[in-house]
């Protein structure tokens, strides 16, 4: 991650403490928050001081890590099983989450010593960060020769470096093309109600130094109608193993605009997010948030301070669904870091099950 022309990470292990850039306080401030204990790096995974499929997963993992250390001598397997049971339980939607926790527990459980668990649990966790960035960089060599010069796509919610343990998944491709000396333009869903496309994806994009505009929600289907979007990718919380996504609200609906106007839809996963235990994503639990992140917002005043205001009647009540269902049949291609993959079970299962190869970049209609 390219910030003020220094490379970091969104997240990483420093001794027993998490280092997370603080995703609350962008795209006014830039800082890095200290998880001390597991319990710290849960609760920033809950309330989303750290986000996206990727990242947290990242996130997860480092927890396990931390409890690990923390653990008492005597009772470190029980420990570290209640932290297991602490951190599944921030979000229940996005699978790298749960992909991570199991990964680090299971070595743990199969240490022959408390020390070995430790050194084990720190290692995998480390491991499971390191393919996330690296599976972040494949997905975006790979994509990248999907996107023409001149192509102007449009993304949704956050699905960048800061959602990702570095690169990202749905940007990492805008990314390559762009190191690449190729033209691409972005236009910025505000994603509400937390904007992360608006506060996060724009201030990515801004950083690189890649032509953007931040639009309405609602101004997406004149772009298309218009003719001025050339293609979509966006991320997945959580891939089914017919090939449903669930991703960030409103994702559904630029599909179905994308489909009615023949324009490429893209999704853009590593493999941790594809869940071949689930047959279809109307399994996948969606998570509900507050209420208060659509009646309230918080933003920077003339002043210099960041304030939170109530924008709805105090008296009428709010419906928060964090993500929705994209079928299967409303996405062109899957990015992968294994290539580009059909929306089919068959092909979902082939890449999920498989020896992780050097990817093969498949023909496609270019963006």
């Amino acid at each position: 991650m390219r910030v003020n022309g220094k490379e970091y990470r969104t997240v990483w292990l420093e001794g027993s403490t998490v280092k997370l850039i603080d995703q609350h306080r962008l795209p006014h401030a830039f800082a890095i928050a200290d998880c001390q204990t597991h319990r710290d790096t849960a609760r920033a995974i809950q309330t989303m001081l750290v986000r996206g499929a990727g990242a947290i997963g990242g996130a997860a993992g480092y927890a396990m890590a931390q409890a690990a250390l923390e653990a008492p001598q005597d009772a470190l397997l029980s420990y570290v099983e209640e932290a297991a049971s602490l951190i599944r339980a921030t979000r229940p939607t996005a699978h790298d989450l749960f992909y991570a926790v199991d990964h680090v527990l299971r070595a743990i459980q199969q240490a022959g010593t408390p020390a070995t668990a430790r050194r084990d649990a720190v290692r995998v966790a480390e491991q499971l960060a390191d393919e996330n960035a690296k599976a972040g960089e494949t997905i975006g060599r790979v994509g990248s020769a999907l996107l023409r010069d001149g192509a102007r796509l449009m993304t949704h919610c956050n699905a960048g470096w800061l959602a990702f343990v570095d690169w990202g998944s749905a940007l990492a491709p805008i990314y390559h093309a762009h190191r690449a000396g190729r033209a691409v333009f972005v236009y910025v869903n505000e994603t509400r109600p937390r904007s992360q496309g608006a506060k996060l994806t724009a201030w990515e994009l801004a950083q690189e130094g890649i032509d953007h505009t931040v639009i309405a929600d609602t101004a997406a289907g004149s772009l298309f109608q218009r003719g001025q979007v050339d293609g979509v990718i966006v991320g997945a919380d959580r891939i089914a193993a017919n090939g449903d996504v669930v991703n960030k609200i409103g994702t559904y609906t630029l599909a179905l605009l994308a489909k009615h106007h023949g324009v490429p839809f893209y999704v853009a996963a590593p493999r941790s997010t594809f869940d071949l235990s689930i047959p279809e994503g109307s399994k996948i639990p969606i998570e509900e948030r507050s209420a208060d992140e659509v009646t309230w917002v918080t933003g920077l005043t003339p002043q210099g301070r960041l304030e939170r205001v109530r924008i709805t009647p105090e008296a009428s009540p709010a419906k928060n669904p964090a993500f929705d269902l994209t079928p299967a049949p409303f996405v062109t291609r899957f990015i992968t870091e294994g290539g580009l993959l059909d929306p089919t079970a068959s092909s979902l299962r082939a890449f999920v099950t498989a020896t992780p190869a050097r990817p093969t970049v498949a023909g496609d209609s270019s963006s």
